[in-house]
């Protein structure tokens, strides 16, 4: 089992505008979310399968606390609320297939996996949007 504790830091971030212009966020809010965005720090604690996942940028903070193989309520990138369910697609990687409370939208999930030289690569779609972050232990 892959080991995401930690304190991780962006190196690299690609589609993030695309990704928010898949979900319907208007352009004003778009610039405001990339800016705030292109530095989050990200704070991951593991305990065997159950993750405890806090990511920080200047404008929000989202915490989430969940068990891989066990549904859990969370917000989409653009904050509306939704039923998760993370598993086990390989060895290194966890993906996440989102389910809205209310209301439509793009089909979303995300993915984190650890690389075997120690990066951690999320990526989020919207519908057949990808954004790709690689991140590096602080």
């Amino acid at each position: 089992m892959p080991n995401f504790n930690g304190k991780w830091k962006m190196k690299y971030s690609e589609n993030f505008d695309e990704l928010l212009k898949a979900l319907g966020v208007n352009v004003m809010l778009r610039k405001i979310a990339v800016a705030a965005a292109s530095k989050p720090s990200v704070e991951i604690k593991q305990d065997c399968e159950t993750f405890y996942i806090k990511t920080s940028t200047t404008v929000r903070t989202t915490e989430i606390n969940f068990k891989v193989g066990e549904e859990f309520e969370e917000q989409t990138v653009d904050g509306r609320p939704c039923k998760s369910l993370a598993k086990w697609e390989s060895e290194n990687k966890m993906v996440c297939e989102q389910r809205l409370l209310k209301g439509e939208g793009p089909k979303t999930s995300w993915s984190r996996e650890m690389t075997n030289d120690g990066e951690l690569i999320l990526t989020m779609t919207a519908d057949n949007v990808v954004c790709t972050r690689i991140y590096v232990r602080e």
